[in-house]
């Protein structure tokens, strides 16, 4: 019967009552011990060390490395972060001990969401990764496991955060990563979502106004004097109300994104940003949802800065005055009939944007938009132009202004991405406020850095090689270089991306390098829908855009991709005490 069960001969009973425990076939350890005999797998489920060199006191195995605790009889733990340990049914025949292999409790996919949610309670950065391991090994959908992150970050804490940013734009850029990027890029947005939630009190969200018969028109005009005295409270039951109203998504955001815009690049960009991303994460939540994300943008909004209130905004030239001009003109002549802007256009533009001469770029700016130039390939453009400022950006430059050129690409990024679902006069106001921050920026390129040329071609057939590159600090020039030769020698740019994304989720990166890789792709994904020597320039901007910015900040201490390698490697059953 035994061999026909695949049960294990674990010994003889009375040897086992002289060791006290043992391991037999399969890692599974197996005590006697108040007169009853247990058997639980070996590997501790916090880290891997042999419980069977731990202690067994009153029904308690002590694993003996972090100190975590465990009920011999259930496997259950005393301590949250260290999970529970399989046990398995042992019976004795003829006094010869057996196993059966099969573990009493299967690591079910349900068990690995409770446990996720667990650690984002918890803010257990082994407990996160550990179920996304398991998640991700069982098939689990991507957007799944996002979308448990996603409601918790929003239903926690005081509104939309640097971590949901990070785990919304980690989870658009997964088709661009191999199966260990995934569960990296998984992993690292959970992580920062739990770091900015967790611990925090619940939202209660207020409710919406009793009658739903108030005209779209009449709640955005609402929402926006809201917004114009922070009045936080009332655009909350106002956007309520739009939304229990069934308003579309498209004219929630244009509500919302045309309060943001009526002052100048809020908080240096990162208004418009948050709510480009809260709008991109409802495509992972149930519609039910909906009211909890996009409410969570309203707080940001209480004080924010207005940047036309700002010195560099005024003096030495006025910036405010001719922008706010420009703004009448295009919302008086509202065009519904488009043109693509030719190569030539294209080129001017960028050249003007890069020049200090910023009420001309003004001037052309609303030329073309007058003539029909379409607002999104006018966004494109300015984020080109943001890109080349980080491109030229000299390592000469303070540390710290490195942010600076991130922040006005990843607004840049933001009003492209919303002015292809929108081309609202009053949201056009975002690429002009866009383009004063490239003038603004114009210092940071004095002197410029040199655009890679003469470079030794790369073996396209080893991308992985640029993680060398960048494991020397601050290697911005030379990591540039290789990405150019390995460009110019015809390499994969998927490879490429893959890699960088590597080299990303591999450190323990800050809010601002996730804001720019998940930009500087998505960019460059939009440049790939062209064709010629312009769009061909532009995606290799993107490509030396992101490396340069990775380079800069990196190698960290790895801490957050160690953890998730233990993860991974627990769950294969690896040993992780002994040496490699």
């Amino acid at each position: 019967m035994n061999q026909e069960t695949n049960w294990i001969h674990a010994g003889n009973m009375e040897a086992l009552k002289h060791e006290g425990a043992k391991v037999v076939k399969g890692g599974i350890a197996v005590f006697y011990h108040e007169d009853a005999v247990y058997a639980v797998d070996n590997r501790c489920p916090h880290l891997g060390f042999p419980l069977h060199m731990g202690s067994l006191c009153e029904g308690i195995l002590t694993c003996h490395w972090h100190h975590a605790r465990f009920d011999v009889c259930s496997g259950g733990t005393l301590d949250p972060w260290a999970d529970d340990v399989p046990v398995y049914e042992v019976k004795l025949e003829d006094g010869e001990l057996w196993v059966n292999p099969q573990s009493k409790r299967t690591n079910d996919i349900e068990k690995y969401k409770n446990r996720l949610k667990e650690g984002l309670e918890q803010n257990i950065g082994i407990v996160i990764a550990k179920s996304v391991v398991g998640l991700v090994e069982a098939n689990v959908a991507e957007a799944d496991i996002a979308r448990i992150g996603i409601e918790f970050g929003t239903t926690f804490g005081s509104g939309w955060n640097s971590g949901l940013t990070i785990l919304t734009a980690m989870t658009r850029i997964l088709p661009k990563l191999d199966k260990t990027g995934k569960i990296l890029a998984l992993y690292q947005g959970l992580l920062h979502t739990a770091r900015s939630s967790s611990g925090k009190e619940q939202r209660h969200l207020l409710s919406p106004l009793p009658s739903e018969e108030v005209a779209i028109g009449r709640l955005i005009d609402w929402y926006r004097n809201c917004i114009e005295v922070r009045d936080t409270q009332g655009a909350e039951r106002i956007l309520l109300t739009a939304i229990h109203k069934g308003v579309s998504d498209e004219q929630l955001a244009e509500m919302m994104l045309m309060a943001v815009t009526d002052h100048f690049y809020l908080d240096g960009g990162h208004t418009f940003d948050f709510h480009n991303k809260a709008f991109e994460a409802l495509q992972y939540v149930s519609n039910d949802q909906k009211n909890k994300v996009l409410s969570s943008l309203i707080p940001m909004l209480g004080g924010p800065t207005r940047s036309e209130e700002l010195h560099q905004w005024q003096a030495p030239i006025d910036l405010v005055s001719p922008l706010k001009a420009a703004f009448e003109i295009v919302s008086s002549s509202p065009t519904d009939t488009y043109r693509q802007l030719t190569e030539d256009e294209e080129d001017q533009i960028i050249q003007q944007l890069l020049s200090d001469q910023p009420l001309e770029t003004t001037q052309l700016l609303t030329k073309l938009l007058q003539s029909g130039g379409h607002p999104a390939q006018l966004a494109q453009l300015i984020t080109l132009a943001s890109a080349e400022r980080i491109v030229r950006f000299h390592t000469q430059n303070d540390f710290g202004d490195w942010i600076a050129v991130l922040h006005t690409f990843t607004y840049a990024h933001a009003t492209h991405e919303r002015l292809r679902h929108s081309t609202h006069p009053l949201l056009i106001r975002a690429i002009y406020h866009g383009a004063m921050s490239i003038y603004l920026d114009r210092f940071l390129n004095v002197p410029a850095a040199s655009r890679p040329k003469d470079v030794k071609l790369i073996d396209t057939n080893q991308p992985e090689k640029l993680l060398d590159v960048m494991d020397q600090r601050q290697n911005v020039n030379e990591a540039s270089r290789w990405v150019m030769g390995f460009l110019n020698n015809q390499g994969n740019p998927e490879q490429l991306i893959n890699q960088l994304g590597h080299a990303l989720l591999r450190e323990d990166a800050n809010f601002h390098t996730f804001q720019m890789f998940e930009a500087a792709i998505a960019e460059y994904d939009s440049w790939e829908l062209r064709h010629g020597a312009f769009a061909e320039r532009a995606k290799e901007t993107m490509l030396l855009a992101v490396t340069r910015y990775l380079a800069a900040h990196a190698p960290t201490a790895r801490e957050l991709s160690h953890t998730a390698k233990i993860a991974w490697r627990l769950h294969r059953g690896e040993r992780l005490f002994e040496e490699e």
